[in-house]
């Protein structure tokens, strides 16, 4: 993809939401390569499927030939940003931020370019704001920044209204202002792109480069040297977040969020979804799209989830979850993709709980959400509805080698003898 075509391509896929000089930002897209940044917080240990959307816009730009900076926050993440939340998120350790830091660092490189022709480089802004002693950083930063205009900002002041907001929490906004500032000035970044939920935080930085420049150069304006973008949150069509699954977040790692619940997930969206979501996570083709969205909703369906589950988890897993759902639902006699859980022989012999089970394979988030679910009748044992929230399984239910659960009208899971 050449980058005469890039902005077009991005407001026709849905990218663009909020810019702060939109024709510059435009003619940037278009024009000759220039230095780029998206921010990450490492404050888990995996990515869900929002920093994935982001990371696409990333791979969009660094494909057309424009330089990107990672920036995985191992400073931020210590302090954790207010936007989005009632209530004060969680301080973390420093040791798993540290942690987390080189998981997600490993997972974001299946996704975006490190080596090769145009490499994104990876860095940390813990590396220039832990040295900043914390007067100094107040004095060259924290001068600059307006309390009334900083609580009028939607991130402020839904906390102050529904929680309350912490001395701690109103430093977020300096930190990655600052960090603008900081990869302007060390790598000629000149754009910072993310989710809506990071416009504030980013016009920040835009404001704090022109003020600091003006203290340091005696410029009059120099309004314009750095730019912000947004793509929109991700949304369903009737205005929920998307990406919430029975577990919690849409995780992008397999061990948190299995292939086969990840493309389910997607083939499950509402119709009205899925040419939203084709647009954004699928190289298909527009024409294509709009013609199996309009004439055959079900192709578009299945060709939206494989194609998005082959993105994140690769071509052998998707064909994999396939396989799975033929088996289950096309009539197909292969069991062997089916997602499964292994169970001691002693342990079946003796019968186990069928929600300790669940909640053991994480097929469930926990055990009460399991026995929630059998209340429902939304539970069953080889085809017969489970009623009994002390259930138990056993030897005796193994057919062809394996007990079949299954949740809701989709879920499966097999429980195997092991030893």
């Amino acid at each position: 993809m050449g980058r005469q075509n890039l902005f077009e391509t991005l407001n026709a896929r849905g990218y663009i939401y909020q810019a702060t000089h939109l024709e510059k930002i435009r003619e940037m897209l278009d024009g000759e390569p220039f230095c780029f940044y998206l921010g990450i917080e490492p404050t888990a240990d995996s990515l869900h499927i929002g920093h994935f959307f982001a990371m696409m816009m990333f791979r969009y730009l660094q494909d057309a030939g424009h330089k990107g900076l990672l920036l995985i926050g191992g400073a931020t993440a210590l302090v954790g940003d207010p936007s989005g939340k009632s209530d004060m998120r969680k301080m973390m350790a420093k040791e798993e931020v540290v942690s987390n830091f080189e998981k997600v660092s490993g997972i974001a490189k299946k996704f975006i370019k490190t080596d090769g022709d145009n490499p994104a480089v990876i860095v940390n802004n813990h590396d220039w704001i832990n040295p900043y002693g914390y007067i100094d950083f107040m004095r060259d930063v924290g001068v600059h920044f307006n309390i009334n205009k900083m609580l009028a900002a939607e991130a402020y002041s839904n906390r102050l209204a529904e929680g309350g907001l912490t001395f701690l929490e109103m430093g977020y906004m300096l930190m990655q202002a600052y960090d603008f500032v900081y990869l302007n000035r060390e790598y000629g970044c000149v754009m910072q792109i993310g989710g809506s939920d990071q416009w504030g935080n980013i016009v920040a930085g835009v404001e704090l480069n022109r003020k600091m420049k003006f203290i340091d150069e005696g410029l009059k304006t120099a309004e314009g040297d750095i730019y912000g973008l947004t793509c929109p949150l991700l949304m369903t069509n009737d205005g929920k977040k998307m990406g919430k699954t029975e577990q919690g977040a849409l995780w992008i790692t397999g061990d948190k969020t299995t292939p086969y619940d990840f493309y389910q997930y997607f083939y499950n969206v509402r119709d009205e979804d899925a040419e939203t979501l084709l647009k954004l996570f699928t190289r298909v083709d527009l024409a294509s799209i709009e013609d199996m969205c309009r004439n055959d909703i079900i192709k578009a369906k299945k060709t939206m989830a494989y194609e998005i589950t082959k993105l994140v988890h690769g071509q052998e897993e998707a064909d994999t979850v396939i396989g799975a759902v033929t088996a289950l639902f096309g009539g197909g006699e292969n069991m062997e993709n089916v997602p499964s859980y292994s169970v001691g022989v002693s342990a079946l012999s003796a019968g186990v709980s069928l929600v300790e089970v669940m909640a053991a394979a994480k097929f469930l988030p926990s055990k009460s959400e399991g026995r929630r679910m059998i209340t429902q009748g939304a539970v069953s044992v080889n085809g017969k509805r489970v009623d009994d929230t002390d259930a138990v399984i056993g030897q005796g239910d193994l057919k062809d080698g394996y007990i079949l659960l299954k949740k809701g009208k989709k879920s499966y899971l097999k429980i195997t003898a092991d030893g």
